[in-house]
């Protein structure tokens, strides 16, 4: 195993790795091209869109759309269920997994974190970091703005208001807002179909 596996499975399993080993550098330069191959495609060009990120993603179910421009840092960590939008401007940084369910809706200039820093400066100059997974459950809303931080697990049908910044988990079916977010309402599948809850 070479020392850039080594530190890539460090990465992966949440523990201390070098976050400048040159070859991460050029695993991210490789992401970087295939997006902006992605973002500078015409209007209508979905098909060209669609093998792009194909090849980008660690996995991903059906029907997904996601508007242009779409960052990440290496693709590979996002999984994807079915039926999946995002809108523009969505930044994944998905040093750790990033794992996101079936019939998600993701408004625009979302961010989801999965990088950490050491709060220590001298520390942090050194270049090392951490990474916590992000899980997004099955039906699931999240508002324009909002930014989600690493090791955070958001359950099934839930809404996240706009500009929230989800610091905690969310339990399932509820929605959640602020800074730092909060449940603010509980949900009964089936039965809130007609309330307003402000998320875009």
């Amino acid at each position: 195993m070479t020392d850039f596996e080594i530190e890539w499975n460090k990465m992966i399993n949440g523990e201390i790795y070098n976050a400048v080993n040159p070859e991460f550098f050029k695993k991210l330069e490789i992401t970087q091209l295939k997006l902006w191959e992605f973002n500078n495609l015409k209007p209508g060009q979905t098909q060209k869109q669609a093998e792009i990120l194909h090849t980008l993603f660690g996995s991903h179910g059906t029907n997904m759309r996601i508007n242009q421009p779409f960052r990440c840092d290496f693709g590979c960590n996002i999984s994807i269920g079915n039926n999946f939008f995002a809108n523009f401007n969505l930044t994944i940084l998905d040093e750790g997994k990033v794992s996101i369910g079936d019939n998600v809706f993701i408004g625009p200039n979302v961010n989801i974190f999965t990088a950490c820093h050491p709060i220590d400066p001298a520390e942090r100059n050194t270049g090392v970091e951490w990474a916590e997974p992000v899980t997004i459950g099955n039906n699931v809303w999240i508002g324009g703005g909002a930014t989600i931080l690493p090791g955070i697990t958001i359950g099934n049908n839930v809404v996240i208001g706009a500009g929230s910044v989800v610091t905690k988990n969310i339990s399932g079916n509820s929605v959640a807002a602020g800074n730092p977010a909060r449940i603010i309402k509980h949900l009964t599948p089936g039965n809130n179909c007609h309330d307003t809850v402000e998320p875009c």
